[in-house]
């Protein structure tokens, strides 16, 4: 029975799949762009906000906690979403969500309130998350299915350039050219406070409006481009499905295998400027450092342009196990080294982390059929582990050292070469073997 239904599943796609998606898929791609490019910016708010709210460290990070913490919160209603109106609804849902956080940034920023800016980021990540819920696993049926990996690391790739151009916008627009340190800021008496306050915090007023806007307008775009509809991968409320979520191994393996993922690339790139301050390893400056950082996340956009190219000829699970076992070794060379080999060697991680994503993402929704948006909540519901991986890895860093806390990501990395060899298997294929 449940082979029946995966054989008039996958030839419901074969004929969708005929149709020429080249115009559907440039439409989407740009939102992979943009929820890229605005998530990277948080990496500039959190030097932007620290001294102006007088923040630790530890609170500072609610940032990035309540950016990835909306992604467990807003993935299994998004998934509901889509089952309610549809991939391309939920998509203009999405950005007109992610435009009304980035609104929210203005009376966050006239207050200023470091509270109305984290709810600010919060609406914004929802709407991030409900357009990933939607976007993602629309560009995985968009086309043969065995060229799904390839089409999702090619839009992940312009996810990647917008992560790349980020910090370059923020930089420019958003950071002061010669701010006040902290120990200036305390001295300021309460008027000239509040007054410096006000005049630093309004500086994301601008670039903040102007994303909004555009977002309304891609909305409006979106909205009005005449998507394909894929019936077979949705299934709508209250319409009865002789299947679960659960009964595919290769999803909650896969959902584990985004956790891992995201925990260790975020954990990764969030200790890059401090472990090259280190006397034994790059001995740089932090300005320095920053721009090395730029080649971690640079690596990953080259590594899904290539690798969306070698996805067209290798099987997607090989190529994972391949770069899940460099990326493991490439860490632990780091750990085990120092100087320019430490350096280097945690720098090319980057390049193999690029086709992780897409291509976790593509084996795990893979032959769901009507149930591949709710396996996609389930998938960026994972996200979260971008917030607590690297709160581990600084537990572990503070008990053994930066140098040697990169444990936890070789762990990751050995789970994700297991998800490549064996837990990406779908049920077509235990099935055969048994």
């Amino acid at each position: 029975m449940a082979m029946t239904a995966l054989n008039s599943s996958t030839a419901a796609a074969t004929a969708v799949n005929q149709q020429n998606y080249a115009a559907p898929l440039a439409t989407v791609t740009s939102l992979f762009f943009m929820w890229g490019f605005l998530t990277c910016l948080n990496d500039i708010l959190v030097p932007h906000l620290k001294p102006i709210f007088d923040l630790n460290y530890a609170k500072v990070m609610l940032i990035q906690f309540a950016f990835f913490g909306a992604y467990f919160l807003f993935s299994i209603p998004s998934a509901k979403i889509i089952d309610g109106i549809g991939y391309q609804r939920s998509m203009v849902a999405g950005l007109l969500t992610m435009g009304l956080g980035a609104f929210l940034f203005v009376p966050a920023a006239a207050v200023p309130s470091y509270p109305l800016f984290l709810g600010a980021l919060i609406v914004l990540a929802a709407g991030i998350t409900c357009l990933q819920v939607a976007a993602n696993p629309y560009v995985t049926v968009l086309g043969r299915p065995e060229t799904a990996s390839s089409r999702l690391n090619l839009t992940q790739a312009f996810n990647s350039l917008g992560t790349f151009l980020a910090p370059f916008f923020g930089g420019l627009f958003i950071l002061t050219a010669a701010p006040k340190t902290i120990e200036e800021i305390r001295t300021l008496a309460p008027d000239a406070l509040q007054a410096y306050r006000l005049h630093e915090a309004a500086t994301v007023k601008m670039p903040y409006v102007g994303l909004g806007i555009t977002l309304v307008l891609l909305a409006i775009a979106i909205g009005s481009f005449k998507l394909p509809k894929i019936e077979h991968a949705q299934h709508h409320l209250g319409e009865k499905v002789g299947d679960s979520i659960w009964k595919h191994p290769n999803l909650i393996f896969g959902a584990i295998g985004i956790f891992v993922y995201v925990g260790a690339e975020v954990s990764i790139g969030s200790f890059l400027v401090n472990y090259f301050s280190q006397p034994n390893i790059g001995n740089l400056t932090e300005k320095a450092a920053a721009s090395f950082v730029a080649l971690y996340w640079g690596g990953a956009m080259v590594g899904r342009f290539i690798g969306s190219g070698l996805l067209q000829k290798v099987k997607t699970g090989h190529l994972l196990a391949f770069n899940a076992m460099c990326a493991a070794i490439l860490v632990a060379t780091s750990m085990l080294t120092s100087g320019h080999v430490a350096m280097w060697s945690i720098i090319f991680v980057g390049l193999f982390n690029s086709i992780m994503f897409p291509s976790i993402f593509t084996l795990g929704v893979a032959e769901l059929g009507q149930l591949t948006g709710d396996g996609s909540g389930i998938m960026i519901m994972a996200i979260v582990g971008g917030a607590i991986i690297p709160l581990a890895q600084g537990a572990i860093a503070d008990r053994v050292g930066i140098h040697h806390g990169f444990v936890l990501p070789v762990l990751c990395y050995l789970y994700i070469l297991f998800f490549a060899l064996s837990g990406s298997k779908p049920n077509s294929e235990r099935y055969a073997r048994s």
